[in-house]
């Protein structure tokens, strides 16, 4: 299942709905949740240790001025063509806003 969150902040009931396998791509507002040192990193490494896969868009992270260095270690960038290709790999798509 494909998770796109963009709802801020990282609500605990929504990370509660991901389960192992699962992919989740932050947008908008929730970018900021992957920024290490962040208060959802915890929420994050949650996930990750549970077997989500977390992505973040590049072309978010470069409008918003943070570099892939501050990113979490367990969160994956990527452009707006990974995101085609999440998309065509999970036929169930829950976006969170």
């Amino acid at each position: 299942m494909l998770h796109l969150v963009s709802q801020s902040p990282l609500q605990q009931e929504i990370v509660e709905r991901m389960a192992a396998g699962d992919d989740v791509v932050l947008q908008q507002g929730t970018i900021w949740a992957a920024l290490s040192g962040h208060a959802d990193n915890t929420k994050l490494l949650q996930l990750i240790a549970e077997g989500c896969l977390i992505y973040v868009l590049r072309e978010m992270l470069e409008a918003n001025g943070i570099e892939a260095s501050q990113i979490l270690d367990g969160v994956n960038i990527i452009g707006y063509p990974g995101l085609v290709e999440l998309t065509v790999k999970n036929p169930v798509i829950h976006t969170w806003c």
